[in-house]
């Protein structure tokens, strides 16, 4: 099994920093580059919302992990549309997650930058949500689209990787062909291994 370690820092303020989310960031740039050096983890990820960290606190973490060489992936336009997507797409991220609230600027940055759609249709269904991600602007400027469980205690306690495929369809009108290539190759794409999702010559048969 193929394990990559994907360090999200930047995720909740920890409450010996209230008050003190720059400070904290800057923790997690220190993190970030004692981490790399120890070679623990694959990608950088962080929560950018009104609720976690904002557009310029999230910049400063892709900084950091640009200049220490790291691919970055976003949560990204869960709840409000911060241009966040935008954001990941400017730094070549590998993947944004979530999308609720993506605008179509955004997906076709998205699109240039190669960023894959991570849709978490667990999530979606446990918090209850109504606002669907923008489906047909992703077909519509053909960006890549992933299915994964977000596998999270507080708002995703879904560990079938098939339920996820399945909800998928129900909630965001996915086709089965679309769910499957979700979960395969554009999956693999999404964590940066081009050696696996497809069968054929040279690929991983993963």
């Amino acid at each position: 099994i193929t394990i990559k370690t994907t360090f999200l820092g930047a995720h909740a303020l920890p409450p010996e920093f209230a008050g003190r989310s720059d400070d904290y960031i800057a923790a997690v740039c220190d993190w970030m580059q004692r981490l790399h050096e120890e070679k623990l983890i694959d990608a950088v990820d962080a929560y950018c919302e009104k609720i976690a960290f904002s557009v310029e606190q999230t910049r400063r973490v892709f900084e950091c992990a640009k200049n220490l060489g790291i691919p970055v992936k976003l949560h990204a336009d869960q709840l409000s549309d911060m241009k966040a997507a935008a954001l990941c797409a400017e730094f070549s991220g590998l993947s944004a997650d979530h999308l609720e609230y993506t605008d179509e600027a955004a997906v076709i940055s998205m699109k240039q930058a190669g960023t894959v759609a991570v849709l978490l249709p667990g999530s979606f269904h446990c918090l209850r949500e109504t606002k669907l991600p923008p489906m047909e602007l992703f077909r519509k400027h053909d960006v890549a689209m992933a299915v994964s469980t977000d596998l999270n205690p507080g708002t995703s306690p879904v560990q079938s990787l098939h339920l996820a495929m399945s909800l998928a369809c129900t909630h965001f009108r996915l086709t089965p062909e679309e769910a499957l290539r979700g979960a395969t190759v554009h999956a693999a794409a999404a964590l940066g291994l081009k050696d696996r999702g497809q069968l054929i010559d040279g690929q991983r048969a993963d």
